[in-house]
């Protein structure tokens, strides 16, 4: 039997190369985007688009699309980057790094818990900038912010979402060439996908909510 994949962010960077991963380990892969690129739309999978997953509408969205559709891993991916320097901040950049950032992955999670199969995973794609002890540079104000906020929010699923055998991964992918970021990075999407992946393949409930780089490093909160 196939495995259900949910992957948000989907259209295009890491959340596409999942797409393209998933479905080529024969997986039902249920991509949920705003709008879908014609990438996306050339592999063949599910797509559920029209879902922003900021708004309450979007996320009831994914869960109409879904029906009784059981879900063995839901990626959490889609994220938006914004910089924010001292002296000029944009309060309102960065609540929208919070809603899209951290508050949409805890509402997608709990609007699709019921659909969990037992033992299925949970991801949540953060960032090391979320980290206290790694920050040594400042700035990016609501992109380090939301990324925190969505790091205590995975240490939380963990041990709720624990009584149902359901686990849970915090996934930083590395310095990835996205279009996010202006296309300069290490790895390609396909790489860091490939990567994080991996990181899912080998998680158990004994290290749900463990903050991961993509390579393998624990990283420190």
């Amino acid at each position: 039997m196939s495995q259900s994949v949910v992957i948000t962010g989907a259209s295009r960077g890491i959340g596409l190369s999942f797409c393209r991963l998933y479905q080529g380990r024969g997986s039902d892969v249920y991509a949920v985007c705003r709008t879908a690129s014609e990438e996306l739309k050339s592999l063949g999978v599910n797509i559920i688009d029209g879902a922003d997953v900021t708004q309450p509408q979007g996320i009831e969205r994914i869960a109409s699309a879904l029906g009784a559709v059981t879900i063995d891993l839901l990626i959490n991916n889609a994220g938006i980057l914004r910089n924010e320097v001292l002296g000029e901040i944009d309060a309102d950049s960065i609540r929208q790094q919070f809603e899209t950032n951290a508050l949409a992955s805890l509402l997608v999670t709990e609007a699709l818990m019921n659909h969990l199969a037992e033992n299925a995973k949970v991801a949540l794609v953060s960032s090391r900038m979320g980290s206290v002890t790694d920050n040594t540079s400042g700035g990016r104000y609501g992109y380090r912010m939301s990324k925190a906020a969505l790091n205590i929010a995975g240490v939380s699923l963990a041990h709720d979402l624990k009584p149902r055998g359901v686990a849970v991964a915090l996934l930083h992918p590395g310095l990835v060439g996205t279009e996010m970021i202006g296309g300069h990075g290490d790895i390609t999407p396909d790489q860091a996908a490939g990567r994080l992946a991996q990181r899912i393949d080998e998680l158990t409930l004994e290290t749900s909510g463990t903050f991961w780089h993509s390579n393998g490093d624990v990283l420190p909160w």
